[in-house]
């Protein structure tokens, strides 16, 4: 048996959970602690976290830190969210803090963020497939801003980042010195503002979704009373929700808190909070809302969990991340037939380069999303192609991809129509690393070669195989048509490929009987 901690330095509070575990036996929650600390505010407003804030917060993962010896815990994960990631001097901050308290935060982005509060949800395996079936959004509430994540048949189909966090729309209350009966009306104008443009990219007239699942600090709470949600803890009908909102109105902050048994600084919150919920309710659609209560550190656990492969995958992400990418291709105008068939034949090169590149299964993912997205900023401009797709890649969240992720694509998709560029040249405008750089020329490299393989967009191929012969690697192509453009194209891709692999791409035409 092994003891595991998972802690989240989140916008209004830190909170550890302890988690036991075997291999035998699973995953058994044994501490969970909480430790108030309004880090957003001062965060958002100024970039910065005061000293006497610093010393706030070490002192607080100091006790953690005494509670994990105590625990005798093995191994811990600590994330920081959007305060921590908004701050100016985040470096300077992180290593500030393992100095004082000797825990090491890793700062997750807003993408990465959301996708381990997914999987949190995702980890109630039946409940959350039974929820998606159909359609859902994903209302992701934080203290910076929420995220919209929408769900059709089982599978992700875009999601958007908006700074509608409960801590960012309080302090914009508070400066427009609006009272408790005007703030309802103020939220409901900023929610839907934004709002407006979600439901033009993602729900067509009229389209509702059919459920609501909620992850937040607030209302699941409330969900999770039996007095409030009956016989189904954490499901609330939205006519239910509606009724709970109205006996709310009726009360003052302070009545608020005795009446939901809340501390009283945080009713305003809740308030806030409660109505952002109603709104997006009522634009959207839904019968009914799920709050399941899990936490970011449940999340963590679950990805802990999945890497030490104690529990099975609940849920295919990698085909959601799949899915998101095809309509973002969709929304751009890109060809479905021509990403089909570049994705297939770019996969096809890197299988049977395997041994040849080095690279993973993960990587393979990123050269197939690179092959979706190839051409996606044709949507802005034919001439400046290789740019505009960049900018969109790098512009358009994908839960389930990491920003290095992200941005390997990105320059993927620009080097498949631009000049490449060596490290020297690219390092003084690129974060990447040098070993994300290799992986960015290696899946260029072969993205180049797939793409000139259907230069005239025309599939004119019935069946493409390969074959690695010592240093040459033998593409196959079945075909009737006239293949001298392809011909003419390959060479200029082909030699790039040799100088990244030291094997040179050659075409033969399958021999017919």
């Amino acid at each position: 048996m092994k003891t595991f901690a998972a802690i989240d330095v989140g916008s209004y509070e830190l909170e550890m959970k302890l988690f036991e575990y075997s291999a035998k036996r699973g995953i058994k929650e044994i501490d969970d602690l909480k430790k108030r600390l309004d880090l957003g505010t001062e965060a958002y407003l100024t970039g910065r976290l005061s000293p006497e804030k610093i010393d706030d917060l070490c002192e607080r993962l100091s006790d953690f830190a005494k509670v994990m010896k105590t625990y005798q815990v093995e191994e811990y994960v600590a994330y920081g969210t959007s305060a921590i990631r908004d701050t100016k001097n985040t470096r300077i901050l992180l290593d500030l803090i393992k100095q004082r308290t000797g825990i090491s935060i890793t700062v997750l982005s807003n993408s990465e963020q959301r996708f381990v509060d997914l999987k949190s949800v995702a980890s109630m395996k039946e409940t959350f497939q039974e929820t998606i079936s159909k359609s859902a959004l994903v209302i992701d509430i934080g203290g910076g801003s929420i995220q919209l994540s929408l769900f059709r048949e089982g599978r992700l189909r875009a999601t958007q980042n908006l700074k509608l966090g409960v801590l960012r729309l309080r302090e914009r209350l508070l400066r427009l010195n609006a009272g408790i009966t005007k703030m309802e009306g103020l939220i409901e104008e900023i929610v839907l503002a934004q709002m407006d443009v979600f439901c033009k990219l993602y729900l067509p007239e009229k389209e509702k979704v059919e459920n609501i699942i909620l992850i937040d600090d607030y209302l699941a709470g409330i969900f999770r009373n039996p007095a409030v949600t009956h016989d189904h803890p954490g499901f609330l009908p939205t006519k239910e929700m509606e009724k709970l909102m109205g006996d709310m109105e009726e009360k003052n902050l302070p009545e608020m808190a005795r009446a939901l048994e809340i501390p009283q600084d945080q009713a305003l919150l809740f308030f806030i909070n409660a109505v952002m919920v109603r709104v997006l309710v009522r634009t959207v659609g839904g019968k009914k809302i799920w709050a399941p209560g899990m936490t970011l550190c449940d999340g963590i656990m679950y990805e802990y969990a999945q890497k030490h492969k104690l529990i099975s995958e609940s849920h295919d992400f990698e085909a959601d991340i799949l899915s998101s990418a095809y309509h973002i291709s969709k929304r751009y105008m890109g060809s479905k037939k021509r990403g089909e068939t570049l994705e297939a034949i770019a996969l096809n090169i890197y299988d049977t380069m395997k041994k040849v590149h080095g690279l993973g299964k993960r990587e393979r993912l990123l050269l197939q999303l690179s092959a979706i997205l190839h051409d996606c900023g044709k949507y802005i401009s034919m001439v400046n192609l290789g740019e505009c797709s960049y900018n969109i890649v790098m512009s358009t969240e994908i839960l389930g991809l990491s920003h290095l992720e992200r941005e390997i694509i990105a320059y993927v998709v620009r080097f498949n129509h631009t000049p490449f560029q060596y490290f020297h040249e690219l390092e003084r405008t690129t974060t990447l690393t040098e070993e994300a750089y290799l992986i960015v020329t290696k899946l260029t490299a072969i993205l180049r070669v797939a793409n000139a393989l259907d230069r005239s967009h025309k599939q004119k191929f019935k069946d493409v195989k390969m074959q690695r012969k010592d240093n040459r690697l033998v593409i196959i192509l079945d075909s009737d048509e006239d293949i001298t453009l392809e011909k003419g194209l390959f060479k200029n891709r082909a030699a790039f490929f040799e100088e990244v692999f030291s094997v040179k791409p050659v075409i033969r035409r399958k021999d017919r009987l």
